[in-house]
C-alpha cells in the first residue's frame, strides 16, 4: 500500500507501509505529521490512523488537520478539504460560448478561459479568486455583445447612408 505523508508543510510519498513504519519508528516523521493512503477520507494525524497505531505511541487531542498539501506537488486522489459554502459564484460559461458563436469569436474565449478558471479556484478554497474570474467572464461577455451591436449599427447605418444602389 502507497502512503503519502507531510513534513514541514511539504507533501512527501508516496512511500511502502514498511518504509513509513520505520521513519515514525525512527522519529522522521512525528506522530502529529500528517499521513494519508487511497480510500481514507482525508488526512490524518499519523497517531489517529488506526493501520499505524502499533508503530506510533497514541497522541492526546490531535483529531485531524485541515493541511492540504500543496498543488504544485504530485498530489494523491484525496478529497477536496475545502467546501465553499456561501452564495453561488456563477461561472458564465453559456453566456460565453453563446457569444463566442454569434458575434465576437476572439471576445468570446477569452469569458471562456475566464469562466473555466471559476470551479477549480472555487474547489481549492480560493474563493477571491473565484469571484474575480467569474467577474472577468461576465465582462468580457458584454465587451463581446457590446462590439457586436457596435457593428450591426454601424453596418446599417453605413447601409442607409449609401442608399439605394441602381
Amino acid at each position: 500500500m502507497q502512503w503519502y505523508y507531510s513534513k514541514n508543510g511539504t507533501q512527501l510519498g508516496p512511500v511502502e507501509e514498511s518504509e513509513l513504519r520505520a521513519k515514525l519508528a525512527r522519529g522522521e516523521i512525528s506522530t502529529t505529521d500528517l499521513v494519508w493512503r487511497e480510500g481514507m477520507p482525508d488526512w490524518l494525524a499519523a497517531a489517529r490512523v488506526a493501520e499505524l497505531s502499533t508503530t506510533v505511541p497514541p497522541l492526546g487531542g490531535v483529531t485531524q488537520s485541515p493541511y492540504s498539501p500543496p498543488q504544485s506537488q504530485p498530489a494523491p486522489a484525496y478529497p477536496q478539504t475545502h467546501i465553499y459554502q456561501g452564495p453561488d459564484i456563477p461561472t458564465n460559461l453559456w453566456q460565453s460560448i453563446v457569444v463566442t458563436l454569434l458575434c465576437c469569436l476572439p471576445f468570446g474565449i477569452v469569458a471562456i478561459v475566464y469562466a473555466a478558471k471559476v470551479d477549480g479556484l472555487k474547489a481549492r478554497g480560493d474563493i477571491a479568486g473565484a469571484m474575480s474570474a467569474a467577474a472577468s467572464s461576465r465582462t468580457w461577455c458584454n465587451v463581446s455583445v457590446l462590439v457586436w451591436v457596435g457593428i450591426l449599427i454601424l453596418s446599417l447605418a453605413t447601409g442607409f447612408l449609401a442608399g439605394p444602389t441602381n
